[in-house]
């Protein structure tokens, strides 16, 4: 069907030829995109005239104007329909009929309308009062009546503009910069809202607005194909939902992708963040040079003053060879030769980042296009500057945003296009892959004073999660990837190798102290067999933490750097000759022998819960942040301990961040039996810490069977159920060889939710097997947790029950 079909089925059918050529043309396959949005808007033009037309019929001084995204002939799916009706002010009945007659035909089509009825005065008067009616004025464009009232009106609005421009600007500034706060950032979103979202459609719209001023404008090189996506996908959105929303919801992505004809949700994602990567970096620039603008006009009468009328001299001061400061931006000296030099971007951009100025725009393009590529391997210079400009803290960010914009960070790293703008499907990461990897390095510098090798700290932040972009084992791929670059850039082969190292084993630390058994020695000289010098892993130490910290509020507490320290501890006698002795059970503390002998008189449990703080070991803490609270339970030993512990504490909404379960030798001349203690480290969920009476009166009755704990969860979950929207990947449940060898591992991996813990437990226990320690961990949404376990007699589980033990646990959870 062509564009004349469509318009003559609406022209002869009224509104309802005109909802039914809509229809046909949302629905048609042969056009998508802009086409689709130009005809759309074509079409609802040539309908809204005809309206116009029929019922204007000898009223004078009047038009209709479309504003805002219909103003620019751009009609999504589902967009509202701006709309003013402008009048001279001589009849205003006839206006507010046509304004009835215009409007409700709308309405009766289900269409969304913001409408208004204005003379140009009032139109005017809104729009310097109200921005968004300002912004959506500036694209005013004619439909039916009086065309010289809508020219005038378009003329005296962008004259407005652009004679209040220097007040309309920072207030619109301002207006982006709130939004972006409120939306957060489009690029980093797994549910972005592709319109708000700082890098959306609002701002590309802004973007259009200061153009208009003539104050400045937008780098214009791929900004237009960036908004055109973003707009692509919105249509594929509303198609898909039948809806006019901007968000792009998770379970919206694959079917939003297949409608574009993308392979899939994360190649539809990484789209939009490269687009909304544009738009942003179109955007810092704008403004960085609308305040500059800004900054030049309110100086300059008063250097002009003086200087007695004479022009002034710009003022340029060197930063490094080749670069100097000006106007607050970092450009190149004019004797600077980028074709002679291959060290010159990354030495600008090093230069940049110290001093914590933005590269200019037109440096980044400059070096871009002509400077030659570094040799193979780089000269120590060119390497000295990379972990220069990394080591600068918060300023690296943005100038290395500025490098990538350009292109110049493929230029350098080839490997580095594999991760650009790759999403991370983990609610624990707040970044995307390459964002992840540059606040690695800002956290990394933090800790520079930490280690012997600042230099290899810093690369090895930068390419710890290289291999995210190759299918596999990250880790593995990364190490791979790593000794390459390492190499390209010039290091050694000795520390070529020890970055490899850092690369491969970056979850080491963090992953053996949440959910080992520290006690065992096999744990320990496992550890310092990976790592294989003191260098090493005191490197090892600084890159898990900035990596955690750069991850996002969930990967890094005090309690985890608590127990990352204390394997560090370990590992480092292990490497200095201090081999770990074989674990005994160690003498128990005056509180855990009374708590022992008070459940031996008592006959059920006692308990009781004790803070623990630890300041930072570099500089104690007035303060020191709590690393949660012991609670010990000493109960005569007897099944479906765990289960009950588990469950009372889900109940009084507790988190259990460790959990470790021992028979506690009762003191000589005291008998009665045996005694199980476990010492766990717990935290209120929300809210303050229940009282250990209340916690004791339920574990009596959970061991005792009149408390029905799986009952109580479950109308808890069901008095607060879960919203629908991304679907969790099953539980998976594993035997880890070789981790212990005085007991089997088996790794639970989940999504968390209250009571796990509980049905874990419960499972372990309908098994038949005891738990002798369990070590807890929840990253965001996601529970890993280690169970150390043996079998009736405390050893270990043969190969055979492991392995059956791990599928009734994974069966029963998945259940």
């Amino acid at each position: 069907m062509t564009s004349t079909d469509v318009r003559n089925d609406a022209d002869d059918s009224g509104p309802g030829g005109y909802a039914a050529a809509r229809l046909r043309l949302l629905t048609e396959g042969a056009r998508s995109g802009p086409p689709r949005r130009a005809a759309l808007a074509e079409l609802t033009d040539e309908w809204l005239s005809g309206l116009f037309t029929a019922a204007a019929e000898g009223l004078k001084g009047v038009s209709l104007v479309a504003v805002g995204g219909y103003g620019r002939g751009e009609l999504s799916p589902r967009s509202d329909l701006d709309l003013l009706l402008l009048h001279d002010g001589a009849d205003p009945k006839a206006v507010a009929a046509l304004a009835d007659r215009l409007w409700y035909p709308v309405w009766d089509l289900g269409l969304a309308l913001d409408h208004s009825v204005r003379t140009s005065a009032e139109a005017r008067k809104t729009a310097g009062e109200d921005l968004k009616v300002q912004l959506g004025l500036l694209d005013a464009r004619h439909l039916a009546g009086d065309l010289g009232l809508t020219a005038g009106l378009r003329t005296a609005v962008l004259a407005d503009w652009r004679n209040q421009a220097p007040k309309r600007l920072p207030e619109l500034q301002e207006l982006c910069a709130e939004r972006a706060e409120r939306q957060g950032e489009l690029q980093y979103l797994l549910e972005p809202d592709l319109k708000e979202a700082r890098g959306g459609l609002r701002d590309a719209t802004a973007l259009r607005a200061v153009a208009a001023s003539w104050m400045a404008d937008a780098p214009r090189e791929g900004l237009d194909d960036a908004r055109r996506r973003l707009l692509d996908v919105r249509d594929a959105l509303h198609l898909t939902t039948g809806r006019a929303t901007d968000r792009l919801a998770l379970q919206e992505q694959d079917q939003v992708a297949a409608e574009l004809g993308l392979l899939d949700a994360d190649t539809l994602l990484r789209q939009v963040y490269e687009a909304a990567r544009v738009i942003s970096y179109a955007s810092d620039v704008t403004w960085r040079e609308v305040g500059r603008v800004l900054r030049s006009r309110a100086v300059r009468p008063r250097l002009r003053a003086m200087l007695g009328g004479n022009k002034p001299v710009t003022e340029r001061s060197p930063l490094a060879e080749g670069v100097v400061e000006q106007d607050g931006e970092v450009v190149l000296a004019r004797a600077a030769r980028p074709e002679r030099d291959p060290v010159l971007p990354l030495r600008a951009a090093a230069a940049a980042a110290q001093a914590g100025l933005p590269l200019s725009l037109h440096a980044v393009r400059r070096m871009a296009a002509t400077a030659r590529p570094l040799p193979t391997p780089w000269p120590a210079e060119a390497r000295e500057q990379l972990v220069t400009l990394l080591g600068s803290g918060r300023p690296t960010v943005d100038v290395w945003e500025a490098l990538e914009a350009e292109g110049l960070i493929t230029q350098l790293l080839p490997d580095w296009e594999r991760v650009r703008c790759r999403p991370q499907r983990n609610a624990v990461h707040i970044w995307t892959v390459d964002r992840h990897l540059i606040e690695t390095a800002v956290r990394a510098s933090e800790l520079t004073r930490h280690v012997s090798r600042p230099d290899l700290l810093l690369v090895s932040a930068l390419l710890h999660d290289i291999g995210k972009g190759w299918p596999g084992d990250h880790s593995v791929a990364g190490e791979i990837i790593a000794k390459d670059v390492a190499a390209r850039i010039g290091f050694d082969r000795s520390d070529v190798a020890v970055l490899s190292t850092l690369v491969r084993h970056h979850l080491l630390l963090v992953e053996t102290a949440t959910r080992r058994d520290l006690e065992d020695p096999a744990t320990v000289r496992s550890v310092a067999d990976a790592v294989g010098t003191q260098g090493t892993l005191e490197l090892l130490h600084a890159l898990t933490e900035a990596d955690a910290l750069a991850t996002g509020p969930a990967a890094w507490s005090s309690w985890r750097g608590s127990l990352v320290a204390d394997l560090v501890k370990r590992v480092s006698a292990v490497l200095a000759g201090d081999a770990p002795e074989e674990p005994e059970p160690g003498a128990p503390t005056a509180e855990q022998e009374r708590l022992a002998v008070e459940a031996i008189r008592t006959g059920g449990p006692v308990l009781s819960l004790r803070a623990q703080t630890e300041p930072p070991a570099d500089e104690p803490a007035a303060d020191p942040e709590p690393l949660g609270v012991e609670l010990l339970i000493a109960v005569p030993d007897q099944p479906g301990v765990l289960p009950a512990v588990a469950g009372v504490l889900a109940m009084h909404r507790l988190t259990v961040r460790t959990a470790e379960l021992r028979t506690q030798d009762l003191p000589d001349g005291v008998e009665g039996g045996s005694v199980l203690l476990l010492d766990w480290r717990v935290a209120a969920e929300y809210g303050s810490l229940p009282q250990a009476a209340r916690l004791r009166a339920d574990l009596v009755r959970a061991l005792d069977g009149t408390l029905d704990i799986a009952g109580r969860l479950a109308e808890r979950d069901a008095a607060y159920p879960r919203r629908r929207g991304w679907v969790a990947p099953p539980p998976r449940v594993t035997v880890a060889s070789a981790a212990s060898r005085h007991a089997t591992v088996i790794e639970v991996r989940a999504q968390d939710a209250p009571g796990l813990l509980f049905r874990i437990g419960a499972a372990l226990e309908k098994a038949g097997v005891r738990v002798r320690s369990a070590h807890v961990s929840t990253l965001g949404a996601n529970a890993v947790d280690a169970f150390y376990v043996t079998g009736a007699a405390g050893t270990p589980l043969p190969g055979q029950e492991a392995a059956s033990l791990a599928r009734a646990l994974e069966e029963t959870l998945r259940a």
